[in-house]
């Protein structure tokens, strides 16, 4: 065959549909059942395609990973995307948050319309075939193993393209097994660490019986960034610490905390809304209503609701606390006006992150300096990445998807290129 492609998730089926409209004949190869395990999965809930936000601010999402991903973001950004999915017949449209979903919010009808117009145009397409890491030059093709329910199968192919995914929610495909098979082949790597995730705090068992509860309209900051703004939203509280979507805005940061500091102090305004003078107010007149109110009583009448104020309660009781009263200069006041502080600059510490299988991506990955352009990689002429595979991370609202639609795009244009000048990039 001429062109390979192993994994059928956005990034694959995407360099697969280059190769095809250039006239070479493409096999995709994919370990699960079926194709696109990961992105249908990631459509149960509403699919997030893209992000209507200005390109400005668009590549900003991706940090040190911006002047990497401009190019291809400029073939196939957010309004390409969109004039794609409706080439296939799914409009989209912009919800309020300025985010991008198809009409229908669902990703199943754009992947079974995207495959049947792959299938026309050629595609083969072999499920149950998970590559085993084999990888060898049998002239000048390559020669790679699969595993296969019926035993081991080996393909050949001139060019070939890996889409394989990071290293989370390895029972849909990804799993990362190939990050050691290509360090091995002296292809630059780093390690894969969970992004978009949850992170650890010790909760005591009063909390986390309150697991699954959000907090909704919370601040957040990040007190060792300076000239960071607070961004506000909702989280979850879980049996072992916080997730959700204010979590994975700030996730890169705190990951990066924790594993320089051993651990990372976020800042939650539990009131946002409230200044702290209002909300001292606010708690003088309840406790004036009634006599004997308890402080959980009395937050509920200043507008704190249940999980809240039980979080307020953890961190209150937490032995850090009274240091850090101190140096707020509040150790002599009453305890309503501290735990009114308190509210509007609750210390939360994370420990650690979720484990990386739990995370809805990943970081780390092929190191940008592996690979041309094309997104070949100059270790392995022929062989072209693409997708979470590369070392970028993005916050989700359709940052991830979109880079990974588009690297995968680059890459089957490189293959294309390859093919053509007859293995010379």
């Amino acid at each position: 065959m001429t062109a390979l492609v192993v994994g059928a998730g956005p990034a694959g089926l995407m360099a697969a549909e280059q190769l095809l409209q250039a006239g070479f004949d493409v096999t995709v190869c994919d370990a699960m059942p079926s194709p696109g395990r990961k992105f249908l999965l990631a459509g149960i809930g509403g699919l997030n395609l893209t992000h209507s936000e200005a390109t400005s601010d668009f590549l900003a999402r991706y940090e040190d990973a911006a002047d990497w991903l401009r190019p291809q973001l400029d073939v196939f950004g957010a309004e390409a995307l969109r004039a794609w999915a409706a080439g296939l017949g799914v409009e989209t449209f912009v919800g309020s948050s300025g985010r991008v979903f198809p009409a229908g919010m669902k990703a199943a009808p754009l992947l079974r319309r995207w495959l049947q117009r792959l299938r026309g145009q050629g595609m083969q397409l072999l499920t149950r075939h998970r590559w085993q890491g084999d990888l060898a030059r049998d002239g000048s093709d390559w020669l790679l193993g699969f595993a296969t329910p019926d035993g081991t199968t080996s393909l050949q192919a001139r060019v070939v393209v890996l889409a394989l995914g990071g290293g989370s929610w390895a029972r849909l495909g990804s799993d990362g097994a190939w990050l050691p098979w290509l360090a091995d082949r002296g292809v630059s790597v780093t390690s894969l660490r969970a992004a978009n995730c949850g992170f650890e705090a010790d909760w005591s068992e009063v909390l986390t019986r309150r697991a699954g509860e959000p907090l909704k309209n919370v601040s957040l900051s990040l007190p060792w960034l300076a000239g960071t703004r607070e961004r506000r939203g909702e989280c979850i509280l879980t049996r072992d610490g916080l997730e959700g979507g204010l979590i994975y805005a700030h996730a890169r940061a705190i990951r990066e905390r924790i594993e320089a500091c051993g651990r990372a102090v976020i800042t939650l305004d539990l009131l946002p809304d409230r200044s702290l003078a209002t909300l001292g107010a606010a708690l003088d007149k309840a406790a004036a209503g009634k006599a004997g109110l308890t402080r959980s009583r009395l937050w509920q009448r200043a507008g704190l609701d249940g999980v809240k104020s039980a979080l307020l309660e953890e961190v209150w009781r937490q032995p850090d606390t009274s240091s850090w009263l101190q140096a707020q200069g509040l150790a002599g006041m009453p305890v309503l006006r501290q735990q009114a502080a308190l509210c509007k600059m609750l210390p939360v510490t994370l420990s650690a992150t979720r484990p990386l299988d739990e995370a809805i991506s990943t970081a780390g990955g092929i190191s940008r300096a592996a690979l041309d352009s094309g997104l070949m990689l100059n270790a392995l002429p022929g062989v072209f990445c693409a997708g979470e595979m590369l070392d970028w991370e993005a916050p989700t609202g359709g940052y991830l998807l979109t880079a990974c639609f588009a690297s995968g795009r680059r890459a089957g244009e490189g293959a294309v290129q390859w093919l053509q000048h007859g293995g010379v990039a």
